[in-house]
């Protein structure tokens, strides 16, 4: 295929706006679902025929014949499929998904027969073998050897009676992880409840009441409408008075997409998601035997940082041991807390803990959520945010005029010293109906420098839920987020940027690609910090409605209460990360049936949680992560990129010794240097080192978490 998809088009198909975007940019607005399967169709139909050119006998194993053709065919595709996934992601809609789902078993199996051609794998080898690969730069060698791996585990070296199985796996996989995701969303849709009395609200900060009653206006209903997406769901749980409201909507949430759902969350039973947990890890228990490997956690480890099954459970056993007697501290404060001062005499259950937690660090730090979030309206926020990325990494960022596919969508563009683009990016920052939940960014276009000299500059979507402005007494507000909500955009921008300005010409390893799948948070992570420094946070706030900056003794507090619970919340991350790495290390999910999944949870938790889990609890069926995220026996790096992130992290805390500011541009230079740009073209541990002159330490995450 040419570079420009839209040169060889039968004229049918000229106003497809999946494939006449060539190198630029979608017009998203005008996708619909009718283009989907004639562009799709007609993508597969070339990157195959790029395919058969390159096992042809007579196509010489070459970066420039071989590697360089089979990327702009397999780019092509998978720059319309991305658009198309995205849309999926944050615009679904019934027409949509059907279009989405008929072509994605057609898109699975192209992939996965790459991944299996043997005539192919053989190429590769070839050029791995040759005299030519020791002229190809390091990105270049690196993108063959991580091939050959792929190659590998793609079944490649199967026997041709297996790969058919092999491809029949993968197409299921997609399949189940797509339900999956559709069916959360659709739970997390439905439910809705609605108060027609203005004393059931008591305790719920005024933006939120503004938000359900813009809620039920939307849905024709009088009162105030709650629903499960988290800016409506979680401040009933932090701020309402009401037990029972609270009470209701815990249930309401941690039972979707299970076969309590119907009685609780006015779900639909065919939402339901244990048997789909229970089929994925059939299937990937057979994938991770078929390609010789114990099970799927051995498999995932190939292409990722740490050894050994066993080095991965140790780490965070070891890590729960040491978080376990802090958590426990922090449950034994908060029931006592709840006992004399809320008159929670009852024992405290897990509908209370967000509202009594959110009381005791108000008692004990003199400040509410909510008065902080005032500070950080989110334009504010966002100037906050440019402005550590330019005076760290020498950038300018600055609006673009972007084509996108919804009104609150904003585009940007980031450029050097000199004025030159290195980059675009999307954020898209609020919830709504058909949006998936949560917050992550996303590759739209990858950098890569082209056979004819030109540089593709790489696009990233960085997506967020946060609260959506409201009207208060008949005026637009402007929008405030949460502090946790200014670390979410920091983290994703962190992702952002490692996409964004790296300075790898070869595709497959630029930017996030070809990342350890554990190191791939550290980026993230590392721009957390930055949301606790004071230097930061001055100039990124503004109260809502005196425009004055958050003052010196509020940040104080909120620094002091930085650590607060970090005990239970970092072991429920390592409970997490632990039930995940079991289920694809040492569950039967051969013999397993019913709620052998859920009694695993269970049983860790019960091992390492302090906190009970309710019976209702089917908090694992909307595991998207591992389930339809691609973390799966992956969700530990989270804590395995952690260690790296605050260990880089103190790089910059030693500066500020020297020179007064943790914004230092001389250590950002060299982190961009050594980590954002290098992308994914050496191993990870190889970069680090780099950056930081010796090995990665546990001892800053400790002191950073007030875990030592």
């Amino acid at each position: 295929m040419t570079t420009n998809p839209s040169a060889a088009l039968p004229a049918s198909l000229q106003n497809n706006p999946l494939l006449n975007f060539g190198r630029g940019i979608a017009a998203y607005a005008e996708v619909r679902p009718e283009h989907i399967a004639p562009a799709i169709q007609l993508l597969l139909k070339h990157a195959q025929t790029a395919v058969d050119l390159a096992v042809n006998p007579n196509t010489s194993p070459t970066w420039d014949h071989l590697a360089e053709p089979l990327e702009d065919a397999t780019e092509s595709l998978g720059r319309s499929w991305s658009v198309i996934s995205h849309l999926n992601s944050v615009a679904d809609s019934p027409e949509l998904r059907i279009a989405y789902g008929e072509m994605l078993p057609e898109v699975t199996a192209f992939f996965s027969s790459l991944g299996q051609n043997l005539a192919l794998y053989q190429k590769f080898k070839a050029l791995c073998n040759s005299p030519e690969f020791n002229l190809l730069n390091r990105a270049q060698k690196k993108v063959i050897e991580n091939s050959l791996r792929d190659f590998r585990l793609g079944g490649a070296e199967l026997s041709e009676a297996d790969k058919p199985r092999f491809a029949q796996i993968q197409d299921e996989q997609a399949q189940l992880g797509k339900a999956f995701s559709d069916h959360v969303l659709d739970a997390t849709d439905r439910f809705v409840h609605l108060i027609t009395k203005m004393g059931e609200l008591a305790g719920l900060p005024e933006d939120v009441v503004a938000a359900a009653a813009d809620t039920a206006s939307q849905k024709n209903l009088k009162g105030w409408a709650f629903t499960l997406h988290f800016p409506s769901y979680y401040p009933v749980l932090q701020y309402s008075e009401n037990r029972e409201l609270r009470r209701l909507m815990y249930e309401a949430y941690v039972t979707r997409a299970s076969e309590l759902a119907p009685k609780y969350a006015d779900g639909n039973i065919d939402w339901d998601n244990t048997q789909n947990m229970l089929d994925q890890l059939r299937l990937r228990d057979e994938e991770a035997r078929m390609l010789g490997f114990a099970n799927y956690a051995a498999l995932s480890l190939a292409p990722k940082m740490a050894s050994t099954v066993d080095e991965v459970d140790l780490f965070l056993t070891n890590f729960a041991e040491k978080s376990k007697p802090f958590a426990q501290r922090d449950w034994d404060e908060l029931n006592a807390f709840a006992k004399q001062e809320l008159g929670i005499t009852d024992g405290l259950q897990a509908w209370d803990v967000p509202f009594a937690s959110e009381r005791l660090k108000q008692a004990r730090y003199a400040f509410s959520e909510n008065e902080l979030k005032q500070y950080f309206p989110l334009p504010k926020v966002l100037d906050g945010l440019f402005g550590v990325i330019q005076t760290l990494f020498g950038v300018k960022i600055e609006s673009a005029n972007l084509p996108t596919w919804h009104v609150d969508v904003q585009s940007f563009a980031v450029s050097d010293a000199k004025g030159k683009i290195l980059a675009y990016f999307y954020l898209d920052p609020y919830a709504r109906s058909g949006k998936r939940g949560g917050a992550w960014m996303d590759d739209a276009r990858g950098r890569r420098e082209l056979p004819n000299g030109e540089v593709q500059v790489p696009v990233a979507y960085l997506v967020c839920n946060f609260a959506p402005p409201v009207k208060v007494d008949g005026v637009l507000r402007q929008p405030t987020i949460t502090h946790d909500d200014v670390i979410t955009l920091f983290h994703e921008s962190g992702h952002g940027l490692h996409h964004l300005l790296t300075q790898v010409g070869a595709l497959g390893v630029s930017g996030i690609n070809g990342v350890e799948w554990d190191a791939v948070e550290l980026p993230s992570q590392f721009m957390e910090n930055f949301c606790w420094e004071w230097e930061v946070l001055e100039k990124m706030t503004a109260h809502v409605d005196t425009g004055k900056p958050l003052p010196r003794e509020l940040f104080d507090k909120i620094l002091a209460a930085k650590n607060f619970q970090n005990g239970l919340m970092t072991l429920r991350q390592i409970v997490m990360s632990l039930t995940d790495w079991r289920l694809h290390s040492c569950f039967d999910a051969a013999l397993a049936q019913g709620q052998a999944i859920l009694d695993l949870s269970r049983k860790l938790a019960v091992e390492f949680n302090v906190i009970p889990q309710p019976d209702i609890s089917r908090w694992i069926n909307t595991f998207s992560h591992i389930f339809a995220g691609g973390y799966a026996a992956g969700y530990y790096s989270y804590k395995w990129a952690e260690v790296l992130s605050a260990d880089a992290y103190s790089a910059f805390e030693e500066a500020a010794k020297l020179t007064g500011s943790v914004l230092d541009p001389v250590t950002g230079g060299r982190y961009r240097q050594e980590i954002l740009e290098v992308g994914g073209s050496r191993p990870a541990a190889e970069s680090f080192k780099a950056f930081r002159g010796r090995e990665p330490s546990i001892d800053a995450l400790l002191r950073h978490g007030g875990l030592h």
